[in-house]
């Protein structure tokens, strides 16, 4: 079994940095790259959080998903999350309690604590906060007041695929991404859309016809780089919200006789583990969803058991594993220039 000394080794840090930064400990000043190989030397490790044997407490957390078990099977980023919540739970002998927002103050009596993962409106984040216990969100960020949150860093991601398409020459960057709406008929702002339009806005390279937006389902990504192509709007480089769209956007590349990388470059975001198997093998971002999970229980256990009162929020690093599905465009850009 890995231990910190294990990742302190691999990452090229100290022992002491490794226990802080698993430790969320805000007061550390180090680089978010540093933070990085920690995480991914964890990942490759298969190292598990473990929490102090003095914690005898059999707690008992609640569990709210947001999604379906249709859309879990969808996307696979949430199916992650939850199996790494449930397998922490079930490591640490807690018992996990299924709940919805149906349930009371009254049905929730021996409940220690709730973990949300997914996204939650308004009138949705009131009713868990009426219940009174300590609560995490996974993925989302209502109220730091109230809450712990854990975020992915969506600008660091973006920042990332934007830079490396740039760097490769492309100009003509388009994604493909998900407009959803909350239960109040809300639309929901997707992080990586504000990011990649601040970004390109910076940059002088925004263009809306490149964007496109549905579900985060394959079938979209599949119709969404049709349409683009039939509306001759299709760019260079697209950067799709999940891999599971990515999936979507070979097949439709495949039947138009657009060939992958060579006419159309492709990032993804998950990193799924079909991600390098795919024709070519798919350059995507990595996300940390077993540690999302795990860091969830944590939190929970930090503030069930009184050792911190203040609220915190977790952002966790991203990183981006270059395959063969980007091209750099800059010696052709050369000739026909």
């Amino acid at each position: 079994m890995a231990t910190i000394k294990d990742i302190a080794a691999k990452a090229g840090v100290s022992i002491a940095t490794v226990s802080r930064v698993l430790n969320h400990d805000e007061t550390l000043n180090v680089q978010e790259e540093t933070k990085k190989r920690i995480f991914e030397a964890a990942e490759q490790l298969e190292y598990t959080l473990k929490v102090q044997k003095r914690r005898k407490k059999k707690l008992k957390i609640g569990v709210l998903y947001s999604y379906s078990p249709t859309e879990e099977l969808e996307d696979p980023y949430y199916l992650c999350i939850r199996l790494a919540i449930e397998n922490k739970l079930e490591e640490e002998g807690y018992r996990k309690v299924p709940i919805s927002l149906q349930d009371t103050v009254e049905t929730l009596a021996a409940v220690d604590g709730v973990i949300c993962s997914g996204t939650f409106s308004k009138t949705m984040v009131e009713i868990i906060g009426s219940w009174g216990k300590p609560t995490v969100f996974i993925d989302s960020n209502p109220d730091i007041s109230r809450f712990d949150a854990i975020k992915i860093d969506y600008d660091q991601a973006v920042r990332s695929i934007m830079d490396c398409f740039i760097e490769h020459g492309h100009t003509k960057i388009g994604f493909v991404g998900c407009q959803e709406t909350d239960p109040d008929g809300r639309e929901l702002q997707d992080e990586r859309m504000v990011a990649i339009k601040k970004y390109l806005t910076e940059k002088g390279l925004y263009h809306p016809e490149y964007i496109k937006t549905g579900l985060f389902h394959a079938k979209y990504g599949y119709r969404l780089l049709k349409e683009l192509y039939v509306e001759n709007h299709l760019p260079t480089a697209l950067f799709v919200a999940n891999d599971s769209m990515a999936v979507g956007c070979y097949k439709a590349a495949y039947e138009l006789g657009i060939k992958i990388p060579e006419d159309i470059s492709i990032i993804g975001f998950n990193d799924i583990p079909t991600a390098k198997y795919m024709i070519p093998p798919l350059t995507t971002v990595r996300l940390y969803m077993e540690f999302m999970g795990e860091y969830a229980v944590r939190l929970l256990e930090e503030r069930i058991l009184g050792e911190r009162e203040l609220c915190v929020m977790v952002t966790v690093p991203t990183k981006l594993y270059e395959r063969d599905s980007v091209k750099d465009i800059r010696e052709r850009s050369k000739r026909h220039g």
